[in-house]
């Protein structure tokens, strides 16, 4: 029987689940995410940035925030054919979600109607659109629904109790108040957080606790590891000691257990881990990754590396249905690996 969708979960359970033993806590997460998923088969998404820097925020992990010295310079936001080329480019390099970010607190109304023509040309595609634009009211999610966006991505980004010590330029409140207008809106939401910021498992297990209990579940829960870039306050502090990789993984395993039919989506931090650890990741109920050389402003491995893991694990990516708006997975013949020297 497929495990029951809940949304009232204690800190303490979640936390029960993390100090469970390795083998068992990911022997119960490949067990929900078998109920639900085929697990040889990898959701994969490009993100663009189509406006890159300048923004007022001080979330102290973001190259971006215009107040670091982090030498992301500021640009204006792209044009529709210059992004419609990229995705092309990642339709071409097999991915089946394009997802469109731009450094803003929120996007001012003149804005939507440039993203929404780029909305429209990207799912022309064939591709599911995604954007992450930062704060929304409800008409600008409307607007960017009836645009034809499928996906918006909205990070609560950390444990709600600890979320005062990374950003002090909004409020925790202010993220549901968007993921609320996303809802209501009828789009699907990607929410999720990173790990590594010097929190405890305590506020790991508090931020996948925010996360389970939305009133719905992200449909894409992204789970990134923190990478210190060089002038942002996480950086400087050296509080931030990198993640222990197998605490990590149990991340992941809680994630797929509390939130048994999302995306658990490997994000940001890929471009540090090891084929090992991402296979590990996998295992434990992870099934979708960013693809492509670059996410936002920080490295991600390159297509042709991600080609080679697949096919060493026998994984396959899955593909987008458009009638239908759901996803497979094609049978298609996995590049083959690289030589070993």
């Amino acid at each position: 029987m497929p495990a029951v969708i809940r949304h009232d979960w204690t800190r303490e359970e979640v936390l029960a689940l993390f100090d469970l033993p390795f083998p068992e806590l990911l022997h119960r997460a490949a067990s929900v995410h078998r109920e639900r998923f085929d697990p040889a088969e990898v959701q994969v998404s490009t993100l663009l940035s189509v406006k890159t820097g300048g923004c007022p925020e001080d979330c102290a992990y973001c190259p971006q925030a215009a107040r670091y010295h982090t030498g992301v310079q500021a640009t204006k936001l792209m044009s529709a054919d210059q992004v419609l080329e990229k995705a092309r480019q990642a339709k071409a390099a097999g991915a089946t979600r394009f997802c469109m970010g731009a450094a803003w607190r929120s996007p001012k109304d003149r804005d939507i109607p440039k993203v929404a023509e780029m909305i429209r040309g990207v799912k022309a595609l064939g591709l599911e659109t995604c954007a992450t634009l930062g704060m929304l009211s409800a008409d600008q999610a409307r607007a960017l629904r009836q645009a034809g966006l499928d996906y918006y991505n909205h990070n609560i980004d950390t444990d709600p109790e600890y979320y005062g010590q990374i950003i002090s330029t909004r409020e925790v409140e202010d993220r549901f108040r968007t993921l609320e207008h996303v809802r209501e809106a009828g789009l699907k939401t990607c929410c999720g957080g990173i790990v590594g910021m010097g929190e405890r498992r305590e506020q790991r297990a508090g931020l996948l606790m925010a996360l389970a209990n939305l009133p719905a579940h992200p449909d894409s829960v992204p789970i990134n590891r923190l990478v210190e870039v060089a002038g942002t306050p996480l950086a400087e502090r050296h509080t931030a000691a990198e993640l222990d990789p197998f605490e990590f993984v149990r991340t992941i395993a809680v994630a797929r257990i509390l939130m048994p039919a999302s995306m658990v989506r490997l994000s940001a931090g890929r471009a540090s881990m090891s084929d090992e650890l991402q296979a590990l990741c996998f295992l434990a109920g992870a099934n979708s990754i960013f693809y492509g050389e670059q996410l936002l402003t920080t490295g991600n491995p390159d297509t042709e590396a991600d080609q080679a893991l697949f096919a060493r694990l026998g994984l396959r990516p899955m593909h987008v249905t458009q009638e239908s708006g759901t996803v497979h997975a094609d049978i298609v013949e996995p590049a083959k690996p690289a030589c070993a020297a």
